[in-house]
Order: structure tokens, then sequence, then C-alpha cells
């Protein structure tokens, strides 16, 4: 029998990027954004053999407990009382296991397309991470995408597996170019495979106040059914920072395995438009949108009808409260328009 790998899935995120229709309290992996399910069904989905993987490990807000829970009955949550980043999240898997135990630490609110290269992918890096390494998997681009960060891998460590050189955040156009054409970089995918042991020394070493943290609150933790509530006053002075920040890009026990993968991190609304069938105008429209003499757009609503006239590259997305109407080009800057209705909403 293969090593069974303890898949820990992070179910937090603010929601801003796909806003208005995913908001702070039901977050994109809540709702039925790409593909059949909701995100997190569909992560779920992903890791169900149990041959290969024990039961998932979710880590989420407390306050999206009852939601999370009728989506994944039965499955262990860890609710996080604030928000402290994926470093902290991960920090309260690692502790929650066994320290042998090898987690393979996945988003909620990812689409992949056919899982088979990943789940080959991981079962290339087990050993790699069974024997300390803490292994991301790097997605062969496909283009010069700059809403990615970058893994520039070096020498071979063993079949399949490379040393990592550097991480490049969100670059330029005409890095990212150079990046592409080197042949030596990959999306950062933002999932991990290690040993729950190593995670915590790489981050006692290069993050303590996060380690320290995070420890103090599972310590003093309530758990409940399954439920597990680290204490929210041993959290009040942890830094909130992802794992790449806390760890990855300062450790050098980091190893990369790159794979082909129909992979998307969905994190724009120029992204579910790259993903949805489209008409022969390319539109993507919903059962409550028409698109007239349009072409290009994506239409969306949980609201109002939408009917658009002349529209080119254009995404409208309603909701009974908000619409949000931009060239699908300036999809990067929703955050904006989260950010001011958020402001307007206190007047």
């Amino acid at each position: 029998m293969e090593t069974r790998v303890q898949p820990v899935i992070l179910a937090g995120g603010s929601g801003t990027r796909l806003w208005p229709i995913s908001t702070p309290a039901r977050p994109k992996h809540l709702l039925e954004i790409v593909g059949q399910g909701t995100m997190l069904e569909q992560t779920l989905d992903r890791v169900g053999d149990r041959r290969l993987f024990a039961e998932p490990l979710i880590v989420g807000a407390q306050s999206q407990a009852d939601e999370v829970g009728l989506i994944a009955p039965g499955v262990s949550l860890i609710l996080e009382p604030c928000p402290r980043g994926s470093a902290a999240a991960v920090a309260f898997a690692a502790l929650a296991s066994d320290p042998a135990a090898i987690l393979l630490v996945l988003p909620s609110d990812h689409r992949v397309g056919d899982p088979k290269p990943l789940l080959d992918a991981v079962r290339k890096a087990l050993p790699a991470a069974d024997s300390g390494r803490l292994v991301t998997f790097g997605i062969r681009p496909r283009g010069a995408e700059t809403g990615y960060g970058y893994i520039s891998a070096g020498e071979p460590l063993s079949e399949g597996v490379l040393a990592v050189d550097a991480f490049v955040e969100k670059p330029s156009k005409d890095i990212a170019a150079g990046l592409v054409q080197s042949g030596s970089a990959f999306w950062n995918s933002g999932m991990f495979l290690f040993r729950a042991d190593a995670f915590l020394t790489e981050l006692d070493r290069y993050a303590p106040e996060i380690a320290l943290a995070s420890r103090a609150a599972m310590d003093l933790a309530r758990s409940d059914d399954g439920r597990i509530a680290p204490d929210e006053s041993a959290l009040a002075d942890c830094p909130s920072t992802s794992i790449d920040y806390a760890v990855m890009e300062h450790s050098d026990r980091i190893a990369v395995v790159p794979l082909d993968l129909d992979w998307s991190d969905v994190g724009s609304w120029a992204a579910v438009y790259e993903l949805e069938p489209k008409d022969a105008d390319g539109n993507v429209v919903d059962s409550r949108s028409s698109a007239i003499d349009s072409a290009g757009c994506l239409l969306k609503s949980t609201g109002p009808q939408i009917v658009v006239i002349g529209g080119q590259q254009l995404m409208v997305i309603a909701t009974a409260d908000h619409v949000l109407v931009a060239p699908i080009s300036d999809a990067q800057r929703v955050r904006e328009a989260a950010e001011l209705a958020k402001a307007r909403s206190g007047d």
C-alpha cells in the first residue's frame, strides 16, 4: 500500500477578486464559479482516492463553519477566529497532525481539469517530502502571464524533482516573457507537499513569531465534534502573511516538481471568461443575461437580468446590491471596486 497523504485544504480568502458575486461573507470557494459544484467541492473530489489520500483537513474561517460543514460533512475543520494568512493556517494544520504526516496543501478555490498529472506529481514528490524537503508544484507556463508568481528551477535532485533557485513575485510582462523563454521557470501553483515537522522546523527558523503564536493558539484551542478553534487572543500579535513570504522564499530545503496541468487559480473575472464556454461571438452569458450585437463579453448575474447592446470585451457582473461594469482587460482592478463599495456602505 502506498503512503497515504494528508490533504490540507485552505478555505480562507477575502473574496474580493471576483466581487460582487464573491464577497468576504461568501468567497469563491463556497460558490459555483466554473465547473460543476462549488470550488471547495471540486477540490475535495480531487483528493477522493483513499488509496493515496487520508481524510482531508480543512482550514477555514470560523464565520463560514456551518456552510463549509454542509459542503463537507464529517470532514475535520480548523476554524480560524481571525485571518492571519496561509502561513499560520498551514501551521495550525501541521500542529494538528502527526509530526511524520505528509501534508498536501491545496487552495480550495483553484480549477483543475484532469487531476491525474497532479496525482502523478504527488507520487513523484513523496520521497523528497519524506526526506525533509518542502516541495512545491510548478505549472509549465502557457504564456507570459503577469498575474502569477514564478518559480525558477535549478539542478535536478531526483527524477522529476528540481532544486529551486528563486521565487519571482508577479513580474512585469518583459520579465515574465524572459522567464518563460528560459524554459526553467514555472507558475507558482500555491500547492505544497511536506512533512508536518519539516514545515514547522522551517517556520521556527524563518518566521518565529508566526510559529510561536500558532503554537500558543493551538495549545489553547477548543475542540468540539471534529471542529478545532484556535485561541483568538494568542493570535493578536501574529503577523499575517503567506506561506511563500514566511517560509518558501527563504528556506534552502525547497524543491519543485514541474507538471503539465490544466490549472487556473481563477484569480479574476478575466480568468473566468477564459475558462467558460463561449457563444459564436465569443460571449460568456449566463441564464439571466443576454448579449445583442456584442462580442467578447462576460455577463453574469445573481440578481437582475442583464442585457448588453453593442458591448465589446466588457464584463458586467450583477447581484441584488451591486453591478460591476468594466473592460475585461481591467479585471485585476476589481479589488478597487470592492473597496470603494465597502467604503460607501459605511456612509
